[in-house]
């Protein structure tokens, strides 16, 4: 298990991730939620939000079997979508986002902020090109970040203003852009062999 653990697939998986995850771009939505409800349960919801994308990256492509899909198909499905978010955080626009959540509670904040649908589809995406172990630790990381994220929104929203925020986001989205290219080219291929 350690022969397959590369630190240059963690940090290539882990950037994905936290490109995907967006919790910069969502500290708006976080603030806003703080000031809706009060409290928010930080350590609750970074958990949860972990073990739905452990529990996805291994549990996901059987899934996908049983409905018929290939990994392949499910990548390049998911390129599109990571061309999609990419846009949005470069152009500022709302394509994919639902409104924010109502209540603070963990589901709301853990699956459709933390762990999204673009999150799962990149999960799945990611075991194509990566290790489980490197994923996993990427998963860890990240998890790490949002936790601390969620604690000291309002403090990183006063040091970075709106328009660090803004400028962070769109670095972000053409990282992102740039991996949905990549995971476009390298699964296309098998499609049509």
């Amino acid at each position: 298990m350690l022969s397959e653990f590369n630190i240059k697939e963690v940090f290539t998986a882990g950037m994905i991730l936290f490109a995907v995850i967006d919790i910069i771009g969502n500290i708006p939505i976080i603030i806003d939620l703080r000031k809706k409800v009060g409290h928010i349960q930080s350590e609750k919801a970074s958990i949860v939000a972990g073990i739905i994308m452990i529990v996805f990256l291994f549990l996901g492509k059987e899934i996908l079997n049983l409905i018929g899909i290939d990994v392949n198909s499910f990548a390049v499905a998911g390129a599109f979508i990571l061309f999609f978010l990419a846009l949005e955080m470069i152009l500022g626009i709302s394509l994919y986002k639902d409104d924010a959540p109502e209540t603070a509670s963990v589901v709301p904040l853990a699956f459709p902020l933390i762990a999204g649908a673009g999150t799962m589809t990149t999960l799945v995406s990611l075991q194509a090109e990566y290790e489980a172990i490197n994923i996993i630790v990427g998963i860890v990381v990240n998890i790490v970040i949002v936790y601390l994220v969620l604690k000291s929104s309002a403090k990183i929203e006063r040091i970075l203003g709106s328009q660090g925020i803004n400028v962070i986001r769109k670095v972000f989205g053409v990282i992102l852009l740039a991996i949905a290219v990549k995971l476009f080219a390298t699964n296309i291929q098998s499609l049509f062999v």
